[in-house]
């Protein structure tokens, strides 16, 4: 006698739990999204089984019906935010209440700690920091450990704010300040920084200078050209390429202002994000036809025409700090509500 089959018993499956998906990981475009097993495992509800013949889909005009079609939820992630006009975000942007979206977290708590430190995002620096500075950033490091080694070379109780500063601290001292700095490439780093004070000391500084940080003997000898000051400086410092020119002369221009206006490659891109003019001429003239409006009281400057630089270079910084930390969009959000 053939073995009896068992019935398989129909029923609906059990629902797993729906997974929160409060905690997840944001894409790179900022919206939360759902890996595929997580996709496959949405439970679906049995079809019935039922034999009875689905009611007929033609409807008489004017008829009621138990299920009306409801209008379609729309989610608020798509929801275009209020974008702020150019005058909006400039004058923003010049304002203190932008530099914390400008800089990295952890040197907004490194400045609640420990005080009024001298840091890259917020304070006026001499030509001689401005060139330590570019140097340092353009080792092949990311920019926040960058930022780091800055706050940690520019303060106690190092203070490199001058090339004989820098010089007369000596090797070791120079060492221990890129391994206080908890860097990468730490030693190597150092011999440059070393190498960069002789050659300020003996190549780009004025007799009037003893301290050499104004280096205005590169604009003498280059006569204010400045692909001379670049071709020159370049064969000068060893290490010193494109990219660390660029910073340089991005950043130094509202006080060496023959390079003015200036946008480098890299900074194009932060300000295409922000809806400002990508042109260096633009951006002046921009500037120049708001200036009356502008948040300019707190601008370093001898004169209107060098905070007017100020304000210029001031901005490129901002957006390219916002760009990197990744708060671009907030800094727009930001600018539009203020």
């Amino acid at each position: 006698m053939p073995p009896r089959k068992s019935k398989a018993k129909i029923g609906p499956k059990a629902k797993k739990p729906a997974k929160e998906v409060a905690g997840e990981e944001e894409s790179s475009n900022g919206v939360a999204s759902m890996d595929e097993d997580a996709k496959e495992q949405v439970p679906i509800d049995p079809k019935p089984t039922s034999t009875e013949e689905p009611p007929s889909k033609k409807r008489k005009n004017g008829a009621p019906t138990d299920n009306p079609q409801k209008a379609p939820r729309r989610s608020g992630r798509g929801t275009p935010k209020s974008h702020p006009s150019q005058l909006q975000l400039l004058h923003y942007m010049l304002s203190p209440a932008a530099q914390e979206l400008c800089q990295p977290t952890d040197e907004t708590a490194d400045l609640a700690h420990r005080g009024p430190i001298r840091t890259y995002s917020s304070s006026v620096l001499n030509p001689y920091e401005e060139l330590l500075c570019a140097v340092i950033l353009s080792r092949p490091i990311s920019h926040r450990l960058g930022l780091r080694t800055i706050r940690t070379v520019l303060n106690e109780p190092y203070n490199f704010s001058s090339a004989k500063a820098t010089r007369d601290a000596g090797s070791e001292k120079r060492h221990q300040a890129l391994w206080d700095a908890r860097t990468q490439h730490k030693d190597k780093t150092a011999e440059q920084i070393g190498s960069l004070a002789e050659v300020v000391m003996e190549r780009f500084t004025s007799g009037d200078d003893e301290e050499g940080s104004r280096m205005q003997r590169v604009r003498e000898e280059c006569e204010g050209d400045v692909a001379k000051e670049r071709e020159y400086m370049q064969k000068s410092i060893k290490g010193l390429g494109k990219t660390g020119l660029s910073i340089f002369f991005r950043r130094v221009q509202w006080l060496w202002n023959a390079s003015y206006p200036f946008v480098d490659d890299r900074t194009v891109e932060s300000l295409r994000k922000l809806g400002l003019p990508e042109d260096g001429e633009e951006l002046r003239e921009l500037i120049e036809m708001n200036w009356g409006e502008l948040e300019t009281k707190d601008l370093a400057g001898d004169d209107e025409p060098q905070r007017k630089r100020r304000a210029f270079v001031t901005v490129l910084e901002r957006a390219i700090g916002s760009d990197l930390e990744g708060k671009h969009e907030a800094l727009l959000e930001a600018a539009a509500g203020s």
